[in-house]
């Protein structure tokens, strides 16, 4: 009998960007809470997140479809200032951890550009076009490919993370700020703020909490500029014995102006008390 041959075809070569958007996939799938489509060409009829930061246009539709948002779930017109901060959480919470989730999962720290963030503000979602330039140390299978950088250990992988997030949303903050009606101080205090609960949620995900929050306490043991506050996380004992992890906000979200009755577990106005209840009670 006589046997069939052919030539073996290979598959797609592994680039840096097609290795994060892999990565980009397993987070979306992992936290249904990040609202984040992954493409390969940014679609030109959303805002990108560079606009945002020169344009008045893109930046009053980016506050006012939230502020749309607001009136259709929450029955009330909020002030612009509400409508802003809770968007730009939104945007900090949503980027930031598009760039601590491959690092909490692969140990590679992405540098994303603003003009690679697409938003969909009628919808309130995401897009992100995989770049191929990220940090990682050298023991990484991606440490050669081109656009990859190697660092030499994990602080230097978790400054990288800090530099990342903090070069992405500077000039974000500064854009936002006038409308939200903060000062510098608060608006980074959000972006930290953002910065370890994203990495929170995931381990919470993941059944990996406190794994996460140790990861987060060593990214931000304590203020490191621009971040004005470290992760900070405690303890509350509760009926069981059991020790809950909390932490308290440095900055504002603005939720509970939306639902006085409903302020945020980590806000500084709920009781630890009361974040002891909705944790026993809910679990």
């Amino acid at each position: 009998m006589t046997m069939a041959t052919g030539t073996a075809t290979a598959g797609p070569a592994v680039t840096a960007a097609s290795a994060l958007a892999r990565t980009y996939l397993d987070l979306v799938a992992s936290c249904e809470a990040l609202n984040v489509r992954i493409a390969s060409v940014a679609p030109e009829a959303h805002l990108d997140g560079a606009e945002l930061t020169r344009s008045e246009k893109a930046l009053d539709a980016f506050i006012g479809a939230e502020a749309a948002r607001i009136r259709e779930h929450h029955r009330h017109t909020p002030r612009r200032d509400v409508a802003a901060s809770r968007v730009l959480h939104d945007y900090l919470w949503s980027v930031s951890l598009l760039m601590s989730g491959p690092w909490y999962l692969e140990r590679r720290v992405p540098r994303i550009a603003r003009q690679d963030v697409r938003i969909d503000v009628a919808a309130a979602a995401f897009e992100i076009v995989p770049g191929s330039d990220f940090a990682c140390l050298s023991d990484d299978p991606a440490a050669g490919m081109p656009g990859v950088r190697v660092v030499a250990h994990e602080e230097a992988l978790r400054a990288e993370l800090r530099a990342a997030v903090a070069d992405h949303v500077g000039p974000l903050l500064a854009a936002v700020g006038p409308h939200a009606r903060r000062r510098p101080r608060a608006l980074w205090g959000m972006a930290a703020d953002d910065l370890v609960s994203g990495i929170w949620y995931l381990g919470r995900m993941l059944d990996q909490e406190d794994r996460a929050i140790q990861a987060a306490t060593e990214l931000l043991p304590k203020a490191i500029p621009p971040f004005p506050g470290g992760a900070d996380f405690r303890r509350l004992a509760g009926r069981d014995g059991r020790r809950h992890p909390t932490r308290t906000r440095l900055g504002c979200c603005m939720y509970y102006t939306l639902d006085a009755a409903q302020a945020c577990s980590t806000c500084p106005r709920t009781c630890d008390s009361e974040r002891l209840r909705r944790v026993e009670d809910s679990g």
